[in-house]
Formats: C-alpha cells, structure tokens, sequence
C-alpha cells in the first residue's frame, strides 16, 4: 500500500450500486494492488439482488441493502441513509451506477464529497431517462463520432455537478450500442479510481 508523506489514513469511500458493481470492482482491484490509497467501508444498494453487494461480502467489506421501500417511508429512508454513512465515517460517498436520485437532504450532508460516473460526455446524453444502455442507444442514433464517460460532482439534479474528469471515446462507423457500452465500461473502470485518486491527492495538499 503506498501512503501519503503526510500519513493520512485511506481516503474512506462508501459505494452506492444498483447493477452488476462492476465499477465497485474496479475501484477494490485498484486498493488491492496499493494504486488507490482508499479503503471502501461499505457498499449500498437499493437493489437486493444485486452483484455489487456480492463482490463486497467477497472482499470483507460491509454491504447494506437499503432503499425507500424498504425503509417504508421517504424520511426513513433518508434518515437511516444518513446514518450508515456517517457510522462508516465516509469522507467520499461514490455513485457507481446508482439508478436513484440520491435525495437533497443526503447530498447535502456530503458537499462537495459525493462523486457519480456517468456513461456520455456530460452535459450531452445526461438527466432523467439517460441510463445505462439508453445513452448508447441515443449516441448511436444520433450519428455522434465520440461518447465517453464523465465522473462529476453530485447536486441535487441528475448528472448536472461540476465535472472532476472525462475521458473520450470514439464511436465506429459499425457500433452498436452493445459494443460502444463495452468500450465505454472498460474506460469507467479507468476514470472512476482516477478520479478518486484525484480527490485523495487534493484532500492530502488541503492537509499540508
């Protein structure tokens, strides 16, 4: 593990997953080879099924699921969201294909501290409806010569913070949107960890 010259302890990340938690993934490979000074303390999904919280449990990592029906009310839900960051002391909370809107209240308690990873080349392809394979879908329907991927702050709209980082990536003549998600991924699994390594290192000159 390579540490800072200031010794600060892991930057510590609570992961927030919906999907397959493929980005999660990335993010755990990255601290398991010491490229990522960052220590994931729990991952949560709103989705029970969801291989996310597999590949947590897989690494020893805390893995909550938890969403608005479960919590049976919106206020309980926020309230008891709140509550698992702030136990797990997370200083970065990390969207890796998190399919809900977090809520205001939640966004809040963490400015300038909540990251998502967004599939297109924010501000095109973003908001409501764009997930997913949808933005490919609209990508390749629209003839665009590049996509990419975006890592950007999270306010209170969907996919509209500032953004920390972007990567490009062609779009071929032959695409699908199949095959411009598979390149797309492999690109996500790149900018996420570098993004946080990113706010680590702004977070250790803010230390100095």
């Amino acid at each position: 593990m390579k540490h800072t010259a200031h010794n600060l302890p892991p930057l510590r990340l609570a992961v927030l997953a919906s999907g397959s938690g493929s980005n999660l993934q990335a993010i755990l490979d990255r601290i398991a080879t010491g490229d990522l000074d960052a220590k994931v303390s729990v991952v949560i999904s709103n989705n029970s099924d969801s291989f996310a919280l597999e590949r947590a449990r897989k690494a020893g990592v805390r893995a909550v699921h938890w969403s608005e029906k479960k919590a049976s009310s919106r206020e309980l839900f926020i309230r008891g969201l709140l509550d698992i960051l702030r136990e797990e002391q997370a200083e970065l909370v990390v969207l890796a294909g998190y399919m809900k809107l977090v809520p205001p209240e939640v966004v809040r308690a963490f400015p300038g501290r909540m990251i998502n990873i967004h599939p297109a080349l924010l501000p095109k392809y973003g908001g409501p409806g764009y997930y997913g394979m949808r933005v490919h879908e609209a990508v390749v329907a629209a003839k665009d010569k590049e996509s990419g991927a975006t890592v950007h702050f999270v306010d209170a709209v969907y996919d509209h913070g500032e953004i920390l980082m972007q990567r490009r990536v062609p779009v071929l003549p032959d695409d699908t949107a199949e095959r411009l998600r598979e390149r797309v991924l492999a690109v996500e699994h790149e900018l996420l960890p570098a993004a946080i390594a990113k706010f680590a290192e702004e977070r250790r000159r803010g230390s100095t």
